[in-house]
């Protein structure tokens, strides 16, 4: 037991009692356990196929990877954080900005091998000194804004690349998710983004046929003549074969754009570890640690063989909670499935044959998704956002990294986009947090009228003999 890879037979094997659970080292019968296997394939289709086709990588490399990060990861916390890897979207504006400096993919792999080896380290840490460091380091404040900025740097390559290779096929979806989204109800609702893609690969089919070749730019470039659904390479793949595997590269200016998306996966780790640990009743603070080292050591192996970098999925705790199902044996049977995914070359080209307009309606809710996930951050974390400690850095931080702003630093380096500003958050918060007076450093409950906690503070101050209370905080200021 000590791997966590023996399990007892839960109950008569075929379902939970009423108000009983199936507690990871549990299971049901074998063939329901592939069976749940199977369903944590299809709950992580939608993000981990769109995830390598938008970073430019083999797709058949990154599902075949995600189910070796999976087993590490059940591995490394001995069966006790029941947990899907799979390919983390965090790094799609970071590949996007790569790609945009002439870099190939073997620069956007070894950018990010260094945010795994730091993602590793940060899991020694917290082995070692807990979770408090975490807090200290990266509170939601910093977490949140990092995260917003690193989803809405996205923005343009929507906007820019796929959009306009055919505008009205990404309206058609982007409808199409985004009601899939809101009005379907259970395991379906989970796969909204699956069903979006699948949705929008038939309509390309559809228009091709009726209406022929549509005149559009390809991937930024200028307008040409050509099919949405190009299947030619689908026709030529091979139904057994390999991936593609290749080395990385390192350069300096792609590894300091890549870093700040470390802040991204220890908190989407620390949240995963923290659901699995509600819904299963079983406390797993001391688990943390070992988690964040586990997928950074996953995401090492990854990158060191040209796939994707992976993270814990919440769409698979959806699996979770419908079926009330945690047993780790469902896991090790998702990551079998995803190790025979990957052996078929056929299926890669289909997943890369996804057109350019169907990624255009995906990708306006996808990135709009992971940016307000920082929003949600701060809302958990009780951010006041009228305490300037609070707004100030993150108001920089976000519209630097939002716009693209750029900081020369020699004529051969210069930081820009998420870099800089999430260097921006975190220096910014942790220096103003030196300099600021007491009051601001306290947390408030966040209020409703008008006026500051810290702007009446402050006035009470000035009252008596203090600062002159213009503080320049919260909108009511009069």
């Amino acid at each position: 037991m000590s791997l966590g890879v023996r399990w007892t037979l839960h109950g008569d094997g075929k379902t939970p009692a009423p108000g009983a659970v199936v507690r990871p080292d549990e299971r049901l019968s074998w063939p329901r356990t592939f069976g749940l296997g199977a369903q944590h394939v299809v709950a992580m289709f939608g993000a981990s196929f769109v995830a390598p086709v938008l970073m430019g990588l083999d797709p058949n490399l990154a599902i075949m990877m995600s189910g070796v990060a999976t087993a590490i990861f059940l591995l490394a916390t001995k069966g006790r954080v029941p947990s899907y890897l799979g390919c983390s979207l965090s790094f799609v504006g970071v590949a996007a900005t790569i790609r945009a400096s002439g870099s190939d993919a073997a620069t956007i792999t070894g950018a990010v091998f260094v945010v795994a080896v730091a993602l590793f380290l940060v899991g020694l840490a917290v082995q070692r000194f807990g979770a408090r460091i975490i807090h200290a380091a990266m509170p939601p404040v910093v977490t949140g804004a990092v995260v917003m900025l690193i989803g809405f740097n996205l923005a343009p390559v929507t906007a820019s690349t796929y959009w306009p290779q055919d505008q009205w096929t990404a309206l058609a979806v982007m409808l199409f998710t985004g009601l899939a989204v809101v009005c379907l109800r259970g395991f379906l609702s989970r796969i909204a983004i699956f069903l979006g893609l699948v949705f929008g690969y038939a309509l390309s089919w559809v228009l091709d046929l009726v209406f022929g070749k549509i005149h559009s730019p390809l991937g930024g470039g200028t307008a040409t003549d050509h099919w949405r659904l190009n299947l030619s390479a689908v026709g030529e793949a091979d139904w057994i074969g390999l991936p593609s595997f290749h080395a990385p590269s390192f350069e300096w200016s792609a590894i300091l754009v890549a870093l700040p998306v470390v802040i991204a996966l220890v908190a989407e780790n620390a949240g995963h570890v923290k659901a699995v640990g509600e819904m299963t009743g079983d406390s797993l603070d001391d688990k943390l640690g070992t988690a964040i080292a586990a997928d950074g050591a996953a995401s090492m192996l990854s990158t060191a063989v040209g796939g994707p970098p992976n993270t814990t999925y919440s769409e698979n705790i959806g699996v979770m909670a419908a079926t009330r199902v945690y047993s780790t044996a469902a896991y090790w049977a998702a990551a079998c499935f995803a190790l025979l995914f990957g052996l078929c070359p056929k299926f890669g080209a289909v997943v890369a044959a996804i057109p350019g307009g169907v990624l255009g309606g995906i990708t306006v809710i996808l990135y709009g998704m992971i940016g307000l996930l920082g929003a949600q951050i701060w809302l958990n974390g009780r951010v006041d956002l009228r305490n300037p400690l609070n707004l100030v850095p993150a108001a920089a931080g976000i519209i630097i990294g939002v716009g693209g702003v750029t900081l020369k630093i020699t004529d051969n380096f210069e930081l820009g986009g998420i870099a800089l500003g999430t260097i921006v958050v975190i220096t910014g918060y942790h220096v103003l947090r030196a300099f600021a007076p007491a009051h601001l450093k306290t947390q408030e409950p966040l209020l409703d009228s008008g006026t500051s906690a810290y702007d009446e503070r402050s006035d009470e101050a000035g009252a008596h003999g203090g600062s002159s209370g213009d503080t320049g905080a919260g909108p009511g200021k009069a």
